[in-house]
This record gives C-alpha cells, structure tokens and sequence, in this order.
C-alpha cells in the first residue's frame, strides 16, 4: 500500500499504470509525453524507485526485450491513502476545508454536484457516521 508520499514524477507514472493498465516503459513515455516529458533512462529510474518501494512489478513481455510494468496496489486503495494523508496534512483532518480548497480553484460540473449531493445524504444515513468525523468500529 501507498504509506509514504510519492513525489510527482512517480504519482504521474502509478496513475498512467493505474488508467491504462500495464505498459512498457516506452509506453508509458509516449502517454506521459504530453504533461511529463521524460527520457527513457529517467521513466526506469521512476519505475525502479516506484518497484523498491512495492507499488509496481514487472514481468518479461511476451517479445522483445522489454518489460511490461504493473501497478501492484489497486488504484481506489493506493487513492484513499494518498487522499487521507493530503487531508491530514495539509487540512488537519477538515474535510469540508479540503472541499472548499478544491471548489475555490476549480467549480464542480452539475454532474459532480449531483454525486456530492447523493453522498452526503448516503453519509447522514450511516449510523457508523458520529459526530466529531469518525467512524464507529467496522468503518474507515
């Protein structure tokens, strides 16, 4: 699982694996072209470091030479770690101050503001929801 914070060049890397599932390091460099330019030497190193640490594998491709990486944490997971460590500490632990954050810089479609509607009502209905933020047992 994602325990320690990733820097924003191997975030980019697990996200391309997480959106497109396995690739090549050639691969993820003609994804990541766009928004991350980075030679090929730097996307092993990236890949390396990210192995290391547990959050990719790698396995021979079936020809060639290359290998074929993937992700080793689901993404939702790997997510929700990431997500809680920023609203601890960057926010202190205030959700609704994340939120606002997140609204000041870019507004939510109609679309979005009608998910965040449904799950505020599904989290006033849950009984494991207290008062002070936390969960009951049985929750995280």
């Amino acid at each position: 699982m994602v325990e320690q914070s990733l820097p924003d060049a191997e975030l980019d890397v697990l996200s391309c694996l997480w959106e497109r599932g396995p690739q090549t390091v050639r691969e993820l460099r003609n994804v990541l072209a766009d928004r991350r330019p980075l030679a090929h030497a730097s996307i092993c190193t990236l890949l390396g470091r990210l192995e290391s640490k547990g959050l990719v594998r790698r396995e021979k491709a079936t020809t060639g030479k290359a290998f074929v990486y993937h992700s080793s944490v689901p993404a939702g997971k790997a997510k929700r770690r990431l997500a809680h460590d920023l609203l601890d500490r960057v926010f202190g632990g205030n959700g609704a101050q994340l939120m606002a954050s997140l609204f000041e810089g870019r507004r939510p479609s109609r679309e979005e503001i009608g998910q965040l509607e449904s799950l505020l009502e599904e989290l006033k209905a849950d009984p494991s929801v207290t008062k002070g933020g936390k969960h009951r047992k049985g929750k995280s």
